[in-house]
């Protein structure tokens, strides 16, 4: 049901307890509604750390973090933990750990929301929360220098995004291979992988993945 959807079910129950004296109808509407609320403050949080992304990207830029952003997803989470809603639960935990590490640079505080994403989002079946969870959760480890754990969570990550054709993610994800296998000292193997991302993200029209690469590949060579 989209949101749409819900709002026009909180009229009719509205109407139900007006005309006809339902008083539960009032509590279901209020459920419905806190639903709606959950997912509009996760899809403005999102517009909001998307925003900061794109300024990033700009040469000589220095973004700022918005400060309604984490509000957005805190008041998320707490409506779906209410509502027993588990995956979305699982997301927006992935967003709060996604902005203490993105935008904060604060992986202490980011990790235990990755990891609890994660762990929701597997037991949900939401392959594409655990693959952004795992994703981020590698970004922490090749930060800290741990390279095969690292490695090990972005392939995994990568393995669920093809499984659900998130095929520019995956061009992501293999940047992040690339740098790991150059630390590692293989070189080659971390070119030839650019070359595979490139194709991927070409093919799909991932220009900010394209620029990622062409990055990389300067570092790299």
């Amino acid at each position: 049901m989209d949101s749409e959807d819900r709002i026009r079910q909180a009229g009719t129950l509205y109407e139900r307890a007006v005309y006809s004296g339902d008083a539960d109808a009032l509590s279901h509407a209020e459920r419905i509604l806190d639903a709606v609320e959950a997912d509009t403050s996760l899809a403005r949080g999102r517009v909001l750390h998307a925003r900061f992304l794109l300024e990033r990207a700009r040469p000589g830029s220095s973004p700022t973090e918005d400060p309604a952003e984490l509000p957005l997803f805190q008041r998320a989470i707490e409506l779906y933990r209410a509502l027993g809603d588990a995956r979305g639960e699982a997301e927006a935990s992935f967003w709060i750990g996604c902005l203490h590490q993105v935008l904060r640079q604060d992986d202490e505080t980011a990790v235990p929301e990755l990891e609890r994403s994660r762990e929701l989002a597997a037991r949900v079946g939401d392959k594409q929360t655990e693959a952004e969870a795992l994703r981020h959760l590698g970004i922490s480890a090749h930060r800290a220098g741990r390279l095969d754990e690292a490695h090990e969570q972005l392939a995994e990550s990568s393995r669920l995004r093809r499984e659900i054709g998130a095929m520019p993610g995956v061009a992501a994800n293999m940047v992040g291979l690339a740098y790991i296998a150059a630390a590692q000292e293989r070189r080659t193997e971390a070119l030839a992988t650019l070359d595979e991302a490139h194709a991927i993200a070409q093919a799909h029209g991932a220009q900010a993945i394209v620029w990622q690469i062409e990055h990389a590949r300067d570092e790299i060579s």
